[in-house]
């Protein structure tokens, strides 16, 4: 793959991963409740996010959740409730584990909060 000055430039302001990102993240705590069904039963975790975006979350957790497993979230200071599923494997840290989280659609109001517009970027001052 080729790539042209102008990505090159592009890509030297962003952050790792920055580029892919299809919302912007928001750093913010927020106590959510995971259920999910694990070998025929069905579990309730207590969990806060880390980050989130309209897409999902980054959630800390204190029990790993496997890839792909579905789960129900529940915004446990609005009680509103979405489908979603875990994209990619725990990172465990000295908190918990780091889990990701998507929504099965994007929920622009599930978090209450009002994102920065997509170009937003932090002053360098």
């Amino acid at each position: 793959m080729t790539i042209t000055k102008e990505q090159s430039d592009r890509g030297a302001s962003l952050l790792p991963g920055e580029e892919r990102r299809r919302s912007q993240r928001v750093i913010i705590r927020v106590p959510v409740n995971l259920v999910a069904t694990i070998r025929d039963q069905k579990i309730s975790v207590s969990a806060h996010t880390v980050a989130v975006n309209i897409h999902g979350a980054m959630l800390l957790c204190p029990r790993p959740l496997d890839a792909e497993t579905q789960v129900e979230i529940q915004n446990e200071r609005t009680r509103q409730r979405a489908t979603g599923r875990v994209t990619r494997a725990p990172r465990e840290s000295s908190e918990g584990y780091l889990i990701p989280v998507e929504f099965s659609t994007p929920t622009p109001s599930f978090w209450q909060i009002t994102f920065p517009p997509a170009n937003w970027k932090p002053s360098d001052s």
